[in-house]
């Protein structure tokens, strides 16, 4: 049995001061997203997504990041999954990368909203092709009674789209979160983590300050 509390690894890195960082936190995290990947982070675009459902229950898992700009963090996924539905009623949501090898963590927390379609056909367009057959069979949180069903919907869509394009189907696009805090964790020798947060102010401009660990 694994004593997960005896598990224990201690953090010996270069801490981070605000003259570190740039003022413009959305400039701050691509400049890590580019480290991580050219460290070969694994999976470096991976994201867990906190949402709340109507009895106020927080759910989270992985998906990936496939744009960051000005505008936000944007991903893609089926409008009418359980997370789907979930941003739809409660548009607070945050976001959380954690490239473990660099001792490294961003939690992002804002509000969601829908990318428009032209943005949604855009990023479709460069999916592979099992990708788009995979959107078109996937009804996405539904329960089904075994693996075959799954793969009997792929099949059909697999057939109905043989030797054409593959359009994006109406329930499947993006989302995309517009960030209010952006919080920069590097991991530090006796838990003793630096904590940099920026908070977007009433005029747009970024604040930002130093928490405790």
């Amino acid at each position: 049995m694994v004593d997960v509390a005896r598990m224990r690894l201690e953090y010996e890195t270069t801490g981070i001061d605000l003259d570190d960082l740039d003022p413009d936190p959305v400039v701050q995290f691509r400049q890590w997203l580019a480290v991580a990947v050219e460290t070969q982070v694994t999976e470096a675009n991976a994201m867990v997504v906190a949402t709340v459902d109507a009895d106020g229950q927080p759910w989270s898992r992985h998906l990936l990041l496939k744009d960051v700009d000005q505008r936000g963090f944007t991903f893609y996924t089926n409008y009418q999954s359980n997370k789907s539905q979930e941003l739809a009623a409660h548009p607070q949501v945050s976001l959380t990368f954690g490239w473990l090898e660099l001792r490294r963590q961003v939690n992002i927390a804002g509000m969601v909203e829908q990318v428009p379609g032209t943005e949604s056909d855009a990023y479709w367009a460069v999916r592979p092709r099992g990708a788009k057959l995979g959107s078109w069979a996937s009804r996405q949180s539904e329960v089904v009674a075994d693996r075959s069903v799954i793969d009997s919907w792929f099949e059909e869509a697999d057939r109905r789209f043989a030797d054409q394009e593959i359009p994006r189907p109406e329930h499947w696009g993006g989302w995309r979160v517009v960030p209010n805090t952006i919080e920069f964790w590097q991991g530090r020798l006796n838990r003793l983590h630096d904590r940099i947060r920026y908070h977007r102010e009433a005029d747009g401009a970024w604040s930002r300050l130093r928490l405790s660990p």
